[in-house]
């Protein structure tokens, strides 16, 4: 009664060479070095943050190292106007946007004041939930189309979250009502400590829309220039009235899970060793080194200035008055509750920073 294919897109080789003619954007070259530069900014800012972690300077964190290219294409595929519902990873897409490094740090190292977004107003703060983020984009998509606005929403997940019954109701509701909306399922191949083959049967993620009437297209989650071109396409075809699409952007997680997890135990080190041979960095600087626009000088003097800006945002983090208590029940209740003003009391009482009244 109905049959159903899954593309795979990729435009360059792991080795740097375009496989057919690039998207236009590709044409340019200060544009792949912006996106390449994009990169480099991620994984600077990224080591630094699980260095923090490590010496007790910032709360648990989740590395991005290796998924830099599905981050950088999505966010440079976006529209400022676009809305972005996040998970707990994504900061390459995050700065793209204008998210600062100060305002990361502040959410890691458990200040909410992190998640008020000086520059993304419109985007969702960071949700550590595994797959709410996809019912409020959804949310957000309806409401773009009640009020006949051109914009659309771009909710990412993992593997792993994928399986969620949550992912099923927002991709249902976006389906149903062919919302402005592109689901970004970054395939990391591992949901914590559990492979993908043990997840689920599907033979792919981008599938499991079918049943919502959601087109789904695999890409290549390495490949920077595959992500930014399939991403576009889906998010003109929402902003045109053709409805959701899923997008799953095959990648790996070269690092642990987060800094409170130990891959190690779970991964066999051939398995991630060949992950590196194909990560995203490689093939963006070889098609730059091929085209003379960047070389080896050229790519330490962006990581040196990259690795200057991360010192100054740790400063700046670390030197941000720390808030009372208090703040984490200010905006619960206009009236709180009984129960919430004993739990007051008692946050302060474990901080130090006041005695109980009662």
């Amino acid at each position: 009664m109905a049959e159903f294919r899954i593309e795979y897109l990729r435009q360059l080789s792991p080795q740097g060479r375009p496989l057919d003619e690039l998207p236009a954007f590709a044409a340019d070259n200060e544009e792949l070095l912006k996106m390449f530069a994009a990169m480099l900014r991620a994984r600077t800012f990224d080591a630094k943050a699980v260095n923090l972690q490590r010496t007790g300077k910032l709360g648990t964190y989740a590395p991005c190292l290796g998924q830099e290219a599905a981050h950088v294409g999505v966010g440079a595929a976006m529209r400022p106007e676009d809305c972005l519902a996040i998970v707990y990873r994504e900061i390459g897409t995050l700065f793209w946007r204008g998210v600062s490094m100060t305002e990361v740090l502040l959410y890691w190292g458990g200040d909410e004041r992190g998640n008020n977004f000086a520059v993304p107003r419109h985007d969702f703060p960071w949700c550590v939930p595994i797959a709410t983020q996809t019912l409020h984009a959804a949310g957000a998509a309806m409401a773009f189309k009640i009020r006949k606005e051109p914009r659309c929403a771009v909710a990412y997940i993992g593997d792993g979250g994928t399986s969620e019954g949550t992912f099923y109701e927002a991709m249902n509701l976006a389906g149903a009502r062919q919302l402005p909306i592109v689901f970004v399922v970054v395939n990391n191949k591992w949901a914590i400590s559990v492979p993908i083959e043990e997840q689920t049967a599907a033979e792919t993620l981008a599938q499991k829309g079918i049943a919502a009437g959601i087109p789904g297209v695999q890409v290549d989650g390495n490949d920077v220039i595959a992500v930014r071109d399939c991403m576009s396409r889906a998010l003109e075809k929402a902003r045109n009235g053709g409805g959701p699409t899923v997008v799953e952007a095959i990648s790996y997680r070269l690092s642990d899970h987060t800094t409170a997890d130990d891959a190690s135990r779970y991964r066999n080190e051939a398995e991630v060793a060949e992950a590196w041979k194909v990560e995203p960095m490689i093939r963006l600087r070889k098609l730059l080194e091929s085209r003379g626009v960047l070389d080896e000088a050229r790519e330490q003097a962006m990581k040196a200035e990259f690795t200057r800006e991360v010192d100054a945002a740790v400063q700046e983090y670390l030197s941000t008055p720390r808030q009372a208590t208090d703040a984490m029940f200010d905006h619960l209740y206009a009236n709180p509750p009984p129960y919430v003003e004993a739990q007051k009391e008692l946050a302060r009482r474990y901080a130090g920073t006041g005695r109980p009244s009662h």
